[in-house]
């Protein structure tokens, strides 16, 4: 959500910055024109009210005063105005309300302003590679390497076809050593996260209200991406990412300043309708309806989020690197970035199958954007003023994506998968995946 104060006295500044999103690149001063001509009105409206309120407290005084010297004409006259304004009031607050409510619809559908170093761009041919951050070469194979399902399906350890019998398309069956290794590998990133990263561990519910889904900027916008469940008057929904539950734990809070940064993580099953990706990755689990992350949050201090955004970025990246998965980094430009996003980085990850680089993790920093929807607060040292806190989240790493780039960065030229050095702890012994 923006703040309607910058909007009126930095106009300018306000349309160049969202001029940047190509969606608004022709309309951003129509927008802003639209926006502050609600905002005269609602603030118009709040004049008109405060002065009705203020001549009918007058009014009222003025009543017992004209009683007190007999004057029964004019108290009869002013209780006929305090009447008058009583309903004035009445129409007063109402056209304030449904102004403010306009108002705050039409910056609720508002992106996020993009920050100053966030490169212009149509879409993800127009990202920008981190070199500094790439790790590792592609990996050689003396065969054709094949696609995870490819393998999958061979060990007899995925299965498409019942689970579609079952829930349709874009839903798998993972059994044996498949399952467990996509078990070791959410065991291993919490492990990391908590033991390494400095995360705190924490367990989410599942389904959230519509409050929850405002403030992390998935409503009003992204309702056909979420799925619904009805309970009793009203509806919950499934999360799409653990970024909800954690994000929402500060909202309508004022933070102790010395509590930041308070850095979360979660390992759950997230749920979308992928509803804008209808004929995209059909085949196979890299665009499912169901699948499990371990999500990374974080609040901070305002002056602190880009340290924080450059960090969050290391820790998902340090669970590909004790992988020893070949991956690179690049910045999102400006028609590729999220909603919500003022600056992100995506990671991704060299899968041999697809002979190319697939996202497996990104890292946003949100500023202020969430915060404002959540009204989350902190309370600096020294200081009675509160300010909006800043919010990041990551993916550390999405866990069937990862289990995809093990499948094909570790195959055998006999269709068995070795398993990487890190997740043999978790994997009771285990060293090779074979057929079923």
């Amino acid at each position: 959500m923006h703040d309607i104060k910058l909007i009126r006295d930095n106009r300018d500044l306000f349309v160049a910055a969202l001029a940047r999103r190509p969606a608004y690149a022709g309309g951003a001063d129509k927008t802003a024109a639209e926006i502050l001509d609600l905002d005269s009105k609602w603030r118009g409206a709040k004049t008109a009210y405060e002065q009705h309120k203020a001549r009918q407290n007058e009014a009222s005084r003025a009543i017992g005063q004209a009683k007190a010297k007999k004057d029964e004409a004019g108290a009869t006259a002013l209780l006929e105005e305090v009447a008058h304004l009583k309903a004035q009031l009445q129409a007063d607050q109402e056209e304030e309300r449904k102004l403010e409510v306009e108002l705050r619809a039409k910056l609720a559908v508002l992106p996020n302003l993009p920050a100053s170093d966030v490169p212009m761009g149509a879409d993800e041919n127009d990202n920008e590679e981190v070199v500094a951050r790439r790790f590792g070469a592609a990996p050689r194979f003396a065969f054709k390497p094949k696609e995870h399902f490819e393998l999958g399906e061979a060990l007899g350890l995925m299965d498409f076809e019942r689970a579609g019998k079952v829930s349709g398309a874009r839903f798998v069956y993972l059994k044996g050593a498949l399952a467990r290794l996509e078990r070791a590998l959410g065991m291993f990133m919490l492990d990391v996260q908590t033991g390494s990263n400095g995360y705190t561990e924490v367990n989410v519910p599942l389904l959230v209200r519509d409050e929850a889904f405002f403030g992390t900027s998935q409503l009003p916008k992204f309702e056909d991406d979420l799925f619904w469940a009805s309970m009793g008057e009203g509806r919950f929904g499934l999360i799409p990412t653990a970024e909800v539950p954690l994000t929402n734990m500060v909202r309508e809070e004022i933070l102790d300043d010395a509590t930041l940064p308070m850095r979360v993580t979660a390992w759950t099953p997230c749920f979308r309708a992928e509803a804008g990706a209808a004929g995209r990755d059909t085949r196979g689990m890299i665009r499912q309806h169901q699948f499990s992350k371990v999500e990374l949050v974080s609040i901070t201090a305002p002056e602190n989020s880009e340290a924080e955004h450059e960090r969050m970025t290391d820790c998902a990246q340090d669970i590909l690197k004790r992988l020893n998965l070949a991956h690179r980094v690049v910045k999102l430009c400006t028609g590729d970035m999220g909603f919500a996003a003022q600056k992100t980085y995506d990671i991704e990850v060299w899968l041999p199958g697809q002979d190319r680089y697939r996202e497996i993790s990104s890292c946003s920093n949100c500023g202020d954007f969430q915060a404002r929807r959540m009204e989350a607060r902190y309370r600096p040292k020294d200081s009675k003023a509160t300010r909006f806190v800043h919010t990041l989240n990551g993916s550390g790493l999405a866990v069937g994506r990862t289990l995809i780039a093990v499948l094909e960065n570790y195959q055998e030229a006999d269709g068995t998968i070795r398993i990487p050095e890190a997740l043999l702890p978790y994997m009771g012994g285990l060293t090779k995946i074979e057929k079923a």
